[in-house]
């Protein structure tokens, strides 16, 4: 991939990290609960969704998804319903107390791997998405395997750095807030809320 070409990709790239989503707010989420440190176990499960999706959308099997109104409702709806139970899930939680909030804060980082996993993974856009970028950047008479690592390194690079040191870096000024129940009540209300808002998201748009 040559320099140009690249520098587009980074500068597309890094924009479309900063759009707020699903795994913006689940990387706040975890970040809450767990801490900035720990929250990486859920944004890493992320990037390996990102590497499913831009792996089907390379093999052409996103061109079926794009043109199956039938494979891609059923993928949105799947997503759409996983978000807003997650969201009912977060909104209803009750404050805890703080013996219970430090137990919480060792959640299992393939507990939160596995969850990031699935956050990204049931997005058919993110496949719909990859479908119309890969071919901008990827040049058909040039060795197709290094411009697709060249690609999903720099997309998964900017996205860990963004969610890690923006997203996750920005909920800890939140933190101060879980220290006592009103604070905890209003934050699993507004990431509850932000949740089952995607979802709807997801199934409408």
């Amino acid at each position: 991939m040559n320099p140009s070409l690249w520098l587009a990709l980074l500068g597309a790239g890094t924009l479309i990290s900063f759009v707020p989503g699903a795994g913006a707010v689940n990387t706040m989420s975890n970040a809450l609960t767990v801490g900035f440190r720990r929250s990486i176990w859920g944004i890493l499960g992320q990037q390996a969704a990102l590497l499913v999706h831009i792996g089907i959308a390379a093999a052409g099997v996103g061109i079926l998804v794009a043109n199956s109104p039938l494979a891609f409702n059923l993928i949105r709806y799947t997503g759409a319903a996983y978000l807003a139970y997650l969201g009912v899930r977060k909104f209803l939680q009750k404050p805890e107390r703080s013996d219970i909030r430090a137990l919480q804060g060792d959640e299992g980082a393939f507990s939160m791997f596995r969850r990031g996993v699935w956050v990204n993974l049931l997005n058919p856009k993110a496949i719909v998405f990859f479908l119309a970028l890969i071919p901008q950047f990827i040049r058909p008479e040039e060795p197709l395997p290094a411009q697709y690592g060249v690609l999903a390194a720099t997309v998964i690079g900017i996205d860990v750095l963004v969610m890690w040191f923006f997203y996750a870096g920005t909920a800890r000024s939140f933190r101060r807030f879980t220290q006592d129940d009103r604070g905890q009540v209003l934050l699993n209300r507004t990431f509850g809320s932000l949740f089952v808002g995607v979802g709807a998201l997801l199934a409408l748009a």
